[in-house]
């Protein structure tokens, strides 16, 4: 399966999705904001990085921007509770700075597990 980094500052929801990943037998780690998961991330590369956008410190945007440019083969999935902030669709602006899928919360543990799976297809190395 696959190493997966989920980041998220909301620890309800951080502990939810762990469960749900480890279940599915991932290995996860998480961290609260994108500071502390490019520190994990200068250490060890994830497979697949799940980033929540709207977060304190470096936000989820400039996260996958930074990831994107360090480490192009990290797969990313942009989650985010709140699909527009002013005029700006930030799924969409995820997207197109570098997060190869994304889900708006809620959503089911079926549709993470079925995007994280789609992930580690367009990675045959995942797969």
């Amino acid at each position: 399966m696959s190493a997966i980094l989920l980041v998220d500052d909301d620890g309800a929801f951080r502990a939810a999705v762990c469960r749900a990943l480890r279940t599915a037998g991932h290995a996860v780690e998480e961290a609260a904001d994108g500071k502390e998961a490019l520190k994990f991330i200068a250490a060890e590369t994830p497979d697949i990085l799940i980033t929540d956008i709207l977060m304190p410190n470096t936000d989820g945007i400039e996260l996958t921007s930074a990831v994107k440019l360090a480490h192009p083969d990290v797969q990313i999935l942009a989650i985010s509770g709140r699909r527009q902030l002013g005029t700006v669709d930030l799924l969409m602006l995820a997207s197109m700075l570098g997060a190869d899928a994304t889900l708006a919360k809620p959503f089911a543990p079926e549709q993470l597990l079925e995007t994280i799976a789609a992930l580690a297809r367009a990675k045959p190395d995942l797969a």
